[in-house]
């Protein structure tokens, strides 16, 4: 579990590869998993959906045995019952399989030591012949990932302007609507979005790609670029679902008084048609606290969705086992509970005495989650929600 990102050149601090490079960590090690701060996964187990594909918790049961294994003395044991080393990939490396089309910066970006943050539209002419369906997609940074918080791409069709993915059209503007103008976002502890069989994204010959990155100064000079990757469904393929993601809930409306906790906002977000959701991510900044999702069925019973801690430094998007994937029909309304935590007592607060509202820089709040999700035809619905039942 820890390795994925405990070895070298990622992003962790210390390599956990060997037992002679965990054994000095193991105090801080049980520390940190009965928290439940680590494997970075803060679904609440006690509400909502609980099965999701890329879940990498732990365990009762794991979590009872290193701590038994700490509380003992963390001794090696026989090194013959030692499993082989895990083998990985390069660091920064693609998690889906290689890309069919790679889409970087033109330049390097060179970020300054020091300095405000930036948020620069940068765009990009795949220089696409023909119309595919994306099977999966994922940014990876390539250069100065230090410097790079996040990045948003997003699509202009021939004819288009490239969308200018966050201020002055506030977190609901045009790139987060049905138009599929979305394409990939790459955040840390955000893997790539690989989407369930028979279902995808499409990118239109002569679309250009915008990149919104947020470049943060780290105390040197640093130069940036990314890369898109992009793996098609075999030419001609249609796939019968397309996909759209989007950033539930209401506009920029955001107060937070200094010295106050547990600050909630809520928004509403009504689905026109029956509904998968594939996925959730709370978004929000450095005084976030937490987000649930909840569904309003049409004859008025409510039914919470997923709840989840939100960790600034793990933006993580929890997607739904295929068979758990939440079923709705036309005319739900999806409720978006967000809390903040604008006191001393949260450790990531620069500033408890600020009066903060919506807005692009870390310090800064947002509030609205990424659902991505497909619309259904009616006779599909109703097939797969008996078929549910039936296996209930």
């Amino acid at each position: 579990h820890c390795q994925t990102c405990h070895r070298p050149g990622t992003v962790a601090p210390m390599s956990l590869l060997s037992y002679e490079e965990a054994r000095p960590w193991s105090k801080s090690i049980k520390q940190k998993i009965v928290a439940r701060e680590m494997p970075p996964w803060f679904i609440d187990k006690n509400v909502g959906v609980q099965r999701f594909s890329n879940d990498v918790s732990l365990s009762d049961q794991e979590i009872a045995t290193i701590v038994k294994w700490v509380d003992n003395g963390s001794a090696q044991g026989n090194p013959a019952d030692m499993p082989p080393p895990r083998q990985f990939k390069e660091a920064n490396t693609w998690q889906i399989d290689q890309p069919d089309l790679i889409v970087t910066l033109p330049k390097d970006v060179v970020v300054p030591a020091t300095g405000p943050d930036k948020w620069p539209d940068i765009v990009v002419d795949p220089h696409l012949t023909e119309d595919r369906y994306i099977q999966s997609v994922q940014i990876i940074p390539t250069k100065g990932f230090q410097v790079i918080h996040h990045a948003i791409s997003t699509v202009a069709e021939p004819g288009g302007q490239p969308v200018n993915t966050g201020g002055d059209d506030g977190p609901n503007g045009p790139a987060f609507g049905e138009q599929g103008m979305f394409l990939n976002e790459y955040a840390l502890g955000k893997a790539a979005d690989v989407f369930p069989e028979g279902s995808g994204r499409l990118i239109k010959a002569g679309t250009k790609i915008n990149f919104q990155i947020h470049f943060h100064p780290a105390g040197k000079e640093t130069a940036a670029n990314l890369a898109l990757g992009l793996k098609f469904y075999p030419k001609g393929y249609v796939p019968k679902q397309v996909i759209a993601s989007i950033r539930a809930g209401s506009g920029p409306d955001l107060d937070i008084p200094p010295n106050t906790d547990n600050v909630r906002i809520d928004g509403y977000m009504t689905l026109t048609k029956a509904t998968r959701l594939l996925s959730f991510q709370p978004h929000m900044h450095n005084r976030g606290k937490a987000a649930c999702l909840e569904a309003i069925y049409p004859g008025g019973r409510t039914e919470m969705l997923s709840c989840a801690k939100f960790n600034f430094n793990w933006h993580v998007n929890y997607i739904y086992d295929e068979d758990a994937a939440p079923l709705l029909p036309g005319g739900t309304t999806l409720h978006v509970i967000s809390w903040h935590d604008n006191t001393a007592a949260n450790k990531a607060n620069p500033d408890p005495d600020a009066l903060i509202t919506w807005g692009q820089r870390t310090v800064d709040e947002m509030w609205n989650p990424w659902i991505s999700y497909y619309y259904m035809p009616d006779e599909d619905f109703k097939k797969e929600v008996e078929a549910r039942r039936a296996k209930r």
